[in-house]
């Protein structure tokens, strides 16, 4: 063979020299005697019918001599499946899964049977089709109570309030306690209650549940029902209907809840908090830029135009001229001042665009995870909603056929070779053979072989 060759991968063609390969002689791109079995004499070049994108990663391994980096567009269970055809050994494997955990984050699970019954069926939808249906059923509630919040301030909801305002105390609270919306929001608020403190009783670390981000929206959105209850039995005054006021509005925080269930949510929270750099760069930018253009604007228009008071009032036109919003209730009327408009808005449109492309780039990140594990599940419907480490990991260890017809099955442990068995299918069908393996400290030992059937 020449120094240089060609090999093609599913029509990709790659070029390399023979010594990069041979620098792992067990390897199917190292070993001549394996190579040769995919050599195309027409074409001149070696021809293997394999994923793409992982082969540039495996090409690369045998560059840089251990330098092993997945594809953020391959699932990690193909990627594996690769690295064990081109035989590049358990050390290639392991730094493969190495820290690998899925898209999903390894939640612990609790040591009781029982309590880690309950902590799946509340909190993780697709562990089993009761969880899928208590998901549903939550997915159900939080809209109810959404949309009651909205229907809650229409005009005739508003008429019925008022015509409870000018009865007596005791009727009011029995036409508030006895009314459609408050039975309703009342039935909304047990189960959300009941499901907390379900999933927090049987939550295998209390402190970490009650931290979480998520769980901290769920307690937001149960707390005001209750604080609005124990006002409204209380003698009331003026500070108090703006306290209740405010308590009302964080029942909008609802709507979060559905980022426990929703994908695409979750997708944007990741966006969001790989993206905080990004942002506050952004939110500089701004801060910079309103109060240029609101100095600028407020001594353009000083002495013509009332509007632009003070420099701080001049905010407020800076900010929606930059975003590009344009209300028109702050409008420049001097040449000056139109100027400073258009380099404001001009100056605007590049400040935010800047850090954007990053932005974008990250919710591609995420989103390519997000469809990779879909695309896993698919495959491998048995093995849950995820791909997990463990399950990763697994395939390390499963059988594997090379191309003489032999099954090599090994265990691993602690990355080292604790017990190795092989089966040759050119033995005679149905009888033991006895073949030569090694042990842990490289003696021989033999061993009997049970012959099984091979399609390959």
């Amino acid at each position: 063979l020449p120094m240089k060759f060609i090999i093609n991968v599913s029509g990709l063609r790659f070029e390399t020299y023979k010594h990069t390969v041979e620098q792992l002689p067990e390897s199917v791109l190292g070993s001549a005697s394996k190579r040769n079995r995919y050599w195309d004499s027409e074409n001149n070049e070696f021809f293997f019918d394999r994923n793409r994108t992982c082969f540039e990663a495996i090409l690369t391994y045998y560059q840089t001599k251990g330098i092993l980096i997945r594809p953020a567009t391959v699932p990690m269970n193909i990627f594996v499946n690769e690295l064990k055809f081109f035989e590049l050994g358990q050390e290639a494997l392991w730094k493969a899964t190495e820290g690998y955990n899925g898209f999903e984050e390894q939640y612990e699970k609790p040591k009781n049977k029982l309590q880690c019954k309950v902590w799946e069926l509340f909190e993780h939808p697709d562990t089993s089709r009761a969880a899928r249906g208590i998901a549903i059923l939550s997915i159900s509630i939080i809209l109810l109570s959404v949309v009651l919040f909205c229907i809650e301030t229409l005009p005739s909801f508003q008429e019925n309030n008022m015509k409870r305002n000018g009865t007596g105390k005791e009727e009011q609270d029995k036409d508030r306690y006895t009314s459609g919306p408050f039975i309703i929001e009342a039935l909304c608020i047990s189960w959300f209650t009941i499901e907390y403190v379900v999933r927090l009783l049987s939550s295998p670390n209390k402190w970490k549940f009650v931290t979480s981000i998520l769980n901290v929206i769920d307690l937001i959105a149960i707390i005001p029902f209750y604080i609005s209850i124990a006002m409204a039995n209380s003698e009331t005054d003026v500070s108090s209907l703006a306290i209740l006021r405010v308590v009302r509005l964080v029942r909008v925080f609802r709507i979060f809840k559905l980022s426990r269930y929703s994908r695409g949510l979750q997708i944007l929270g990741h966006t969001l908090r790989a993206s905080v750099k990004e942002l506050g760069l952004l939110l500089f930018f701004l801060c910079v830029g309103i109060i240029l253009f609101s100095s600028a604007i407020y001594y353009a228009e000083l002495g013509s135009n009332e509007k632009f008071v003070s420099i701080p009032d001049s905010f407020w036109w800076s900010i929606i001229t930059m975003t590009t919003v344009g209300y028109g209730d702050y409008v420049p009327v001097t040449g000056v001042g139109k100027l400073v408009g258009c380099f404001c808005a001009i100056t605007g449109v590049l400040f935010i665009a800047l850090p954007v492309p990053v932005i974008v780039s990250n919710f591609a990140y995420y989103y390519s995870k997000e469809r990779n594990r879909q695309m896993t599940r698919e495959m491998n419907p048995e093995e849950g909603s995820s791909t997990s480490a463990d399950n990763i990991r697994s395939l390390i260890c499963c059988p594997t056929v090379n191309e003489r017809n032999t099954c090599t099955g090994r265990k691993v442990k602690n990355g080292k070779i604790i017990r190795e068995k092989r089966v040759d299918s050119s033995t005679e069908e149905g009888g033991p053979s006895e073949v030569m393996l090694q042990n842990n400290n490289g003696n021989p030992r033999m061993g009997p072989v049970n012959v099984i059937e091979s399609n390959v």
